[in-house]
Formats: C-alpha cells, sequence, structure tokens
C-alpha cells in the first residue's frame, strides 16, 4: 500500500540524554512520550494508538495510565533491534493512514549505561540477549567467546575492507562528522568534549577493525515520535509529512556467517522501496539521518542505498561531503555516535528538528526532504523519506 503524504509527525519529544539517571527505562519511555505531546500541543489524553520500537516496556496498560488514554484503538511492538523505531514510525503511519487509529505515539528507550545491557559487564553476564537465533548464539557461538555486536559486526566489516582495499580513514571521518556535529547540539551527551584524528587514532583498538571511537555510545533516555493523518496534520502548527517508508530484511537474517552474501543488508531492500513509494532519488535528499551503531555502518549503508557503489563510500564522505554546508550533510545532531544511543529514535526527532527550521547551530539551510535509516540485529534495515 503506498502511503505516501497521508501521514504526518505532529509532535516530537525526548528525556535528557545522561549517563547515569534514577528513571525506569518504563519513566524515560513515558516522560518522551509526554513531552512529544506537549510539542504538539495536544492532551495526551487523545492518543489511540501506541507502538514501542524493540522493547516491550511499556506495555499498553502503562500508556493508557500516564497519558491519560480514553479509548486506545492500536497497539503494536516491533522487535527488529535498531531498525525497529523507524519501522515503528512507518508502522504508525500505515495504522493512521488507514483509519485504524487517529494519534499513535511511538516510543523508544533504555538505560543503556545504567542498565544490565552495559557492555562493560558483558564479563559478569556471559550470555547472548536481544539477537535472533538466541539457542545458536549461545550453543555454538558463544563457547567461542562471540558475544558482542562487535565482534559479530567485525566478520562483515573485514570483508568489506578486504574486498574492496578500504581506505580506512573513512571510518575516522564518520565519526568526526559526528562529533563535529554534536558541538553544536545542547543535547548531546559529547557536546563540548573535543575529537581530534589522533585522538580517533589513539583510541583503543576494540575488535579489528573497530576502535573504541567506531563505536555507539551508551547513554540512558528515550525519545518519541507522534504521528496522525496527514488531514488532521494540517491543524498543527509544523506538521512533517511521511513521503515513503519501508523494511527490509536480508538473506538468512539469524545467521550472519552462513549469509550467502556476507554484505547483503536490508536497508539495501528497504531503502529502494521507501524511494520509490516517495518518487525520489538518492540525490534529492537535503541531508541524512543514518542509523550509526558502528561508523563502518554508515558507510555501508551509503553504499546499499545506491548513493554510491559498493567500496565507493570512502570517497564519497571526503572533502567534507557529510559534514554541515557539504552536499549530503549526515547525523546533524551528532548521531548514536555523538548525541545518544536510544535506538534510532533521536534520528527521527532530529529530522523533524530539521525539516522544520528548528535546529538552530547545526541547521541544513533550506532543508525540506530527509531521510532516516534503521539498522538492526544481523543487517535488518528501515527507511523514512520526511518532507515539509
Amino acid at each position: 500500500m503506498n502511503i505516501s503524504g497521508k501521514a504526518a509527525i505532529i509532535g516530537v519529544g525526548n528525556t535528557a540524554y545522561t549517563r547515569g539517571t534514577d528513571r525506569t527505562e518504563t519513566e524515560q519511555c513515558l516522560g518522551a512520550a509526554i513531552a512529544a505531546c506537549r510539542d504538539a500541543e495536544i492532551d495526551p489524553a487523545g492518543v489511540d494508538g501506541v507502538v514501542m520500537g524493540w522493547r516491550d516496556q511499556p506495555s499498553n496498560e502503562d500508556f493508557i495510565n500516564a497519558l491519560g488514554i480514553r479509548d486506545l484503538k492500536y497497539h503494536a511492538h516491533v522487535h527488529i533491534g535498531g531498525a525497529s523505531p523507524t519501522a515503528a514510525v512507518f508502522n504508525a503511519a500505515m495504522a493512521v493512514a488507514t483509519g485504524v487509529a487517529s494519534r499513535v505515539i511511538v516510543v523508544a528507550g533504555w538505560n543503556a549505561f545504567s542498565g544490565p545491557s552495559r557492555l562493560s559487564q558483558l564479563s559478569d553476564r556471559p550470555t547472548v540477549v536481544n539477537v535472533p537465533g538466541k539457542a545458536l548464539r549461545e550453543n555454538l557461538e558463544a563457547p567461542l567467546g562471540l558475544l558482542a555486536p562487535m565482534q559479530w559486526y567485525s566478520f562483515h566489516a573485514n570483508r568489506w575492507i578486504h574486498d574492496y582495499h578500504i581506505d580506512r580513514d573513512a571510518m575516522a571521518t564518520v565519526a568526526l562528522t559526528a562529533r563535529a556535529h554534536a558541538h553544536l547540539n545542547p543535547k548531546a551527551y559529547m557536546r563540548d568534549r573535543p575529537m581530534t584524528r589522533d585522538d580517533y587514532y589513539a583510541s583503543q583498538m576494540l575488535v579489528e577493525p573497530f576502535r573504541k571511537l567506531d563505536v555507539s555510545l551508551e547513554t540512558d533516555g528515550a525519545a518519541a515520535v507522534l504521528v496522525s493523518s496527514a488531514v488532521s496534520a494540517e491543524s498543527s502548527r509544523s506538521p512533517i509529512y511521511i513521503a515513503g517508508g519501508a523494511e527490509g530484511h536480508a538473506d538468512s537474517p539469524d545467521d550472519l556467517l552462513n549469509r550467502p552474501d556476507l554484505l547483503d543488508m536490508g536497508i539495501g531492500r528497504a531503502a529502494p522501496r521507501a524511494f520509490e513509494m516517495a518518487g525520489v532519488r538518492p540525490e534529492d535528499f537535503d541531508f541524512a539521518e543514518l542509523y550509526d551503531c558502528f561508523s563502518f555502518i554508515v558507510l555501508r549503508q551509503l553504499e546499499e542505498m545506491g548513493f554510491c557503489g559498493r567500496g565507493e563510500s570512502p570517497d564519497f564522505v571526503k572533502d567534507g561531503r557529510i559534514a554541515l554546508g557539504g552536499e549530503l550533510p549526515v547525523n546533524t545532531h551528532g548521531g548514536l555516535m555523538s548525541e545518544a544511543h536510544v535506538l534510532g529514535i533521536n534520528h527521527v526527532v532530529e529530522a523533524v528538528w530539521q525539516l522544520r527550521g528548528e535546529a538552530g547551530e547545526r541547521q541544513v539551510a533550506g532543508a525540506e526532504l530527509g531521510l532516516v535509516t534503521g539498522y538492526g540485529d544481523f543487517g535488518d534495515g528501515s527507511a523514512l523519506v520526511l518532507h515539509n
């Protein structure tokens, strides 16, 4: 079904992004949801749909109680890792476009620093969680020490580097660009924390080819997006329209190492569908908020979405092309690497600020068309095309 132009984002909100909190994950998510309703200048009780991006908490009952929802008509939970929030916004758009609900709140968040999923605690919890094929992971991979995303994704990254003779300095460019943008973002956790290229190369090598500064942050917080029908959005102060969206999945999505093409990614399926729905091409975008759990994932998405060919992203990102003022500013808020890791829903929030013209010092001049992506598990992908 083509829902282009039938749904719009009318509100966004977020908590503070911190390392250390006394709020539960449920409190974080509900706080972000209420903030999005306030941004839209609507009574939270008027929300009639809820979509959770990745986590199962809060529950639909929690939202009913906290927001005072009088008649919840629709709720869903999306489970494709970091691709979930972007896919969840598209899920909400389909709900309002078909009349199932009129106002749907989409929320994602976690206490990744203060909670039990913190990577530095992995040695105290030698088990595999929140990824597909749990039995396979625990019985065949965990005994060999494969426990963390950076280990799994290193197979993909190293194969790409080997096959295409990749200049690894492109990974530094992605990390440095994100940090530079974060310095212009008052909400970014890494604002006013400088990073030079020398700092990047001096950072610890964690798993070949990933240095510490190639890896996304562990932070506490949540963000939310309020979606309504395009007709209802006309009375909103600054609606941002959803022109296209899609999700996609790689072959053998639960088993990266036995994939026929180790470099296959779901975004290579999702993005063309989203672009077709919206009637746009890669060169049409004014900016892109690309899921950045690792620096190399930004580069690979550019390739698989058709901004350049496989192996060509190092040249694509040279000479300030993805920086503010460049041809395609990427992760204008700092992304997961320098703003905060809230599963990528903050990428949607940033795209809305950009298209409203309310991004302050980091505003992309004349922004009219933006792209948001998600990446999760072993290659799931999602994409949204947004316009003002």
